[in-house]
């Protein structure tokens, strides 16, 4: 949809191949607002008279979106029955717990397993943990938890654990690890890159909940930890939480520093190395100290 001027943008739309499905006028303002609707095929690119703008090099990755220069050209859509975006996705919620059919066997997944198996592993995984833990043995009030982030998201499966939960979940894929958000999006769950050695772009006080899987000991191989839960700090809301699942050593760092700044730590729990941990925010924040006359 677009409000705007209509014979330029007509003109740019129609060299882009995209069709104009409707145009009206508001009675009141007179503002114009018009429907554009992107080809399903590859026929109208290879028929133009003119290449402007011209289809995007086969080298120019169409799913690259972090720190990348936006380009003046057009990639062509997807059509082979095996690639991505060449059929809609099952219908929701099937669509959650299912392999996107693009997803290859004979590449391996984020832990290891082919692709597909690997997804199956992973939210049968997230089911148990969220269903035997979470939702009970932590202690959380969810009728008070309406906005949660899953800070390192792999295939989003924390999220799909609890789709049906009346609750909204960012993913987080972090950049230096495997590009799963087209998964993500493809199971019709929300997500985002991100870098977590910089700051995340949202207002104060704006999660009830934090979930951070083995985050902590990946970020100490690229930067520190602590501004790193100072920002945690920052984009809780009082009397909101951070669940922290790593390695027993980043816990226990994690924990020191929550503590520091008030957080209530009330659970810990290692075993074989792996820990776990949840933690409450509390109200305060440090005393203003008058500035001197």
């Amino acid at each position: 949809m677009l409000r705007s001027g209509k014979a330029p943008m007509t003109s740019l739309t129609k060299s882009m191949c995209w069709e104009l499905v409707s145009i009206k006028k508001d009675r009141l303002n007179g503002v114009g607002v018009a429907f554009y609707r992107k080809p399903t095929s590859n026929e109208c690119y290879e028929g133009r008279r003119r290449q402007q703008p011209p289809m995007c090099s086969d080298d120019d990755d169409a799913d690259a979106a972090w720190y990348i220069r936006l380009n003046s050209c057009v990639h062509r859509v997807p059509t082979g029955p095996a690639e991505r975006g060449a059929r809609w996705p099952v219908e929701w919620p099937r669509r959650v717990r299912t392999p996107p059919h693009w997803l290859n066997a004979s590449l391996a997944g984020v832990y290891g397993k082919p692709a597909p198996e690997d997804f199956a592993v992973d939210y049968d995984h997230w089911r148990r943990v969220v269903d035997r833990s979470y939702l009970n043995g932590l202690g959380i009030d969810w009728s008070r938890v309406r906005n949660v982030m899953d800070m390192r998201a792999a295939y989003g499966g924390f999220a799909a654990a609890l789709r049906e939960k009346k609750i909204w979940v960012m993913n987080v894929v972090n950049v230096d690890a495997p590009d799963t958000l087209p998964i993500i999006f493809e199971r019709g769950l929300f997500g985002i890159y991100h870098d977590w050695c910089e700051s995340f772009s949202t207002y104060p006080r704006t999660y009830d909940l934090l979930h951070a899987d083995h985050l902590f000991s990946k970020i100490k191989e690229r930067c520190a930890v602590l501004p790193v839960v100072v920002e945690v700090d920052r984009i809780v809301r009082p009397g909101g939480s951070i669940i922290v699942r790593d390695e027993a050593g980043a816990v226990g760092e994690v924990e020191i520093l929550l503590r520091s700044l008030h957080w209530d730590v009330r659970l810990t729990f290692s075993k074989n190395d792996e820990g776990v941990m949840y933690a409450e925010k509390s109200d305060w924040r440090p005393e203003l100290l008058e500035e001197p006359s």
